[in-house]
């Protein structure tokens, strides 16, 4: 395997390590949130764009190069199948074919795998951006009702005062106070509705991009299956090659 082969499938090695790490169930996303806002990794960010849009590149580059490999030398195999052929030759055009397929095989996998770790990092932040929200809606809402609970306290005792003092001179005044808590009480309802709807729109966008995360390791899955089939499939080529 020629040297730039051997980056791509140690490149290869490396994305199925990290997706895997990404896809690791006790690692919660507000987690992978605080480790993308290391210092360090900012520093990265900036150059994050043209970085991929390289590679990307680079392996589209490579992949067209091993269909064309491929093509070359199922065409050679073709055309070699007489029956004056020497055998160290086909033996030797079998072998490029075996070894075009592989890089076939290893420059597609490679591209679509950064593509996948792509969109899994920007589901990951997405999910923790949805996830702060969430809590940040909780918080609020528990504010809210306990502001309204202690608003409900005061216009409960300055109903009894008023029951209780009875006289007239006070009762404008009493009145006036206890419609004016009744305005902040009706307000605070409106708030806290406002805020329980906040708070269920983002626990379905929660919802949503989870069974969307679901689904991608599902297929990153089934993908990895047929990987391995195709690998075996292809080692065991080699092994008739070589016996």
């Amino acid at each position: 395997m020629t040297f730039q082969w051997t980056a791509v499938a140690a490149f290869l090695y490396s994305e199925i390590g990290v997706i895997l790490l990404l896809c690791v169930p006790f690692i919660s996303p507000l987690r992978w949130q605080k480790i993308f806002m290391i210092p360090l990794w900012n520093k990265i960010a900036n150059y994050w764009n043209k970085a991929f849009l390289t590679i990307i590149v680079l392996l589209i580059v490579l992949f067209l190069d091993a269909i064309r490999e491929v093509k070359k030398y199922s065409t050679a195999q073709g055309t070699d199948k007489a029956p004056n052929i020497n055998p160290s030759a086909y033996d030797h055009i079998q072998m490029k074919l075996f070894r075009s397929q592989r890089n076939l095989y290893i420059s597609g996998f490679s591209l679509f795998l950064w593509l996948v770790l792509r969109r899994t990092v920007t589901l990951i932040t997405q999910l923790a951006k949805e996830m702060g929200i969430q809590v940040a809606m909780e918080i609020q809402v528990a504010n809210t009702n306990e502001a309204a609970r202690k608003y409900m306290e005061e216009n409960e005792k300055l109903q009894q005062a008023l029951n209780e003092k009875g006289k007239c001179e006070n009762e404008q005044a009493l009145e006036e106070d206890n419609k004016k808590l009744r305005q902040e009480t009706e307000k605070l309802k409106a708030e806290l509705k406002k805020t329980s709807n906040a708070l269920s729109k983002a626990t379905n966008e929660v919802t949503a991009v989870k069974k969307q995360s679901e689904g991608l390791k599902r297929e990153y899955d089934r993908l990895m299956k047929e990987h391995e089939r195709l690998q075996d499939l292809l080692d065991e080529e080699e092994d008739k090659k070589y016996q």
